[in-house]
């Protein structure tokens, strides 16, 4: 008897475990667009026309390969609205002896999978079964293994163990290229303008995904962003041209401009690919690979390649470990107390502030921000408000294409928010103006001044900067990493603090004004 095959809008790899557990010559492959997936947060436009396209591409590559396929259109006439009453359809339909599917990276879909597979074999007399995910390079086993016992989940110490596995970046003797593990102390220069940009590709989309662009725009008009420009791969083969440009003309600035924030490009040097190695149209293994032959070819600088490959076997590979190793409960977590509500700049509200009109610009047009404009501006902003988690991961997870929650949560609960009460990272990565004005241009045209701290146009930053560091005072002060910082906030005179302090407040009750 057949089997009937789920694949999901972020497994469109033909290794995918679900896929390669079938036979084309007689089972059957479903993939739907369904409202629920694209709707439960008001996620960017361009990242529902990146999936659903790229979804349509897939669909009949797998048919050319021979596989009989069921596709559910988001505007089809009978269309369902979730997975489960796409799945019930097609077994309706057929005569099938199981359904097989692939480990899903939410745990909210997980849930829902693990329900069907309690009630089908009664219900439909088909048994579930969910395989790993095999794209991902640490096996949640793995990673589990790793972390038990361990005092502090470091992911310094886990990128070594991925390194020590995968072979990347290692010497014959088993020792790291270069002698050392990590150059991250080299990948912090402002960008000069002296370096030319890689050159974007573009991504053209043939009349049926001009068709599905329309439809989108129309059909999730509220939702925050613009359809175009569109910039995204939706399959394969220009997945692999985005990967060898940015071999070629992004990975050697990469390094050194990684941290970097300018107004000249919301991409700079870095890569554009988390889309396409998150959906699945490119492996993180190829990747990186390219990445380290073109190290051994003279053609990039090790601390370029290494600061790359960490980002994909070390951050990626960390985050998700931690999501499903902590869920349902990480989602829930608060230690730092942070209940305000996101500001309305974050959804484009008129702001007097560069840097978050800047970033929160280029999210609208392009569903993009690069590592430090959501770690250090958006993020940084929202630590220092002390909004809501939630409320921030939603946003988080609503208008970046590359956003799915396994990755998407830790970031930005733990790394970005120390929502997590350090689980993640070891202190809050809060900053005040200084480290802004130092990685870019934003503050050059901003409305507010970065060198001043309590005057009515002092940059925001600076004073909230200090009003974090005084309110969380108890659960910081002793930090090893942040002795130092309390004791210049110490060394302050007594009427200085609470002229700060008194600044940080009427911005804390005006943040809509600024």
């Amino acid at each position: 008897m057949a089997s009937l095959i789920l694949l999901l809008g972020d497994q469109l790899s033909e290794h995918m475990s679900a896929l390669q557990a079938g036979n084309p010559a007689e089972d059957r492959v479903v993939l739907a667009e369904v409202l629920s997936e694209a709707s439960y947060v008001p996620h960017h436009p361009q990242k529902i026309l990146l999936i659903f396209a790229a979804m349509r591409q897939f669909a009949r590559h797998l048919e050319q390969q021979g596989w009989q396929v069921s596709y559910q259109r988001l505007d089809d006439a009978d269309a369902r609205n979730d997975l489960r009453q796409v799945l019930e359809r097609e077994l309706a339909r057929g005569n099938y002896a199981r359904v097989i599917m692939t480990h899903c990276g939410e745990y909210r879909l997980h849930r829902q999978m693990r329900q069907w597979q309690a009630e089908w074999p009664q219900q439909w007399s088909v048994a579930v079964d969910i395989l790993p995910d095999h794209r991902f390079l640490c096996p949640l086993r793995v990673f589990r293994e790793w972390a038990d016992g361990r005092k502090e989940w470091r992911m310094e110490y886990f990128y070594r163990l991925m390194r020590r596995r995968t072979g990347l970046l290692m010497t014959a003797e088993g020792k790291p290229e270069g002698g050392k593990w990590n150059y991250d102390a080299d990948n912090r220069r402002a960008y000069d303008g002296k370096r030319p940009l890689p050159l974007l590709p573009a991504t053209t989309l043939d009349a049926e995904g001009q068709a599905l662009a329309a439809m989108i725009a129309e059909r999730f008009a509220t939702h925050f962003g613009d359809v175009q420009p569109f910039h995204w791969p939706v399959n394969r083969a220009q997945a692999l041209q985005l990967l060898a440009v940015f071999i070629e003309q992004g990975l050697p600035g990469f390094g050194d401009y990684q941290d970097a924030l300018s107004s000249q490009s919301p991409f700079l040097f870095h890569s554009l690919l988390s889309s396409s190695i998150n959906i699945g149209l490119l492996d993180p293994l190829e990747v990186c690979q390219q990445a380290e032959a073109a190290y051994h070819a003279g053609q990039a600088p090790l601390n370029a390649v290494e600061g790359f490959i960490r980002q994909i076997i070390g951050w990626r590979e960390y985050v998700r470990g931690v999501y499903w190793l902590t869920m349902p409960d990480y989602a829930e977590s608060n230690e730092l107390a942070a209940h305000r509500p996101l500001p309305a700049a974050y959804w484009g509200a008129p702001t007097g502030m560069a840097c978050i009109r800047e970033v929160v610009s280029a999210v609208r047009q392009y569903g993009y921000a690069h590592h430090i404009q959501r770690l250090m501006v958006t993020g940084n902003w929202a630590l220092l408000l002390g909004v809501q988690p939630k409320a921030v991961c939603e946003w988080y997870l609503a208008v970046f294409v590359d956003a799915f929650e396994w990755v998407e949560l830790p970031n930005t609960l733990g790394m970005a928010l120390h929502g997590d009460g350090g689980l993640l990272a070891s202190k809050p990565y809060a900053a005040s103006g200084k480290y802004i004005q130092r990685q870019g241009d934003y503050c050059a045209e901003c409305a507010y001044q970065v060198k001043t701290v309590t005057e009515p146009d002092s940059c925001p930053f600076n004073s909230l900067y200090w009003h974090f560091l005084h309110r969380h005072q108890s659960r910081f002060a002793g930090h090893p990493r942040m002795a130092v910082i309390y004791r210049s906030w110490q060394r302050m005179e007594g009427e200085q603090q609470q002229a700060i302090l008194q600044r940080a407040q009427w911005l804390l009750e005006h943040i809509d004004q600024l």
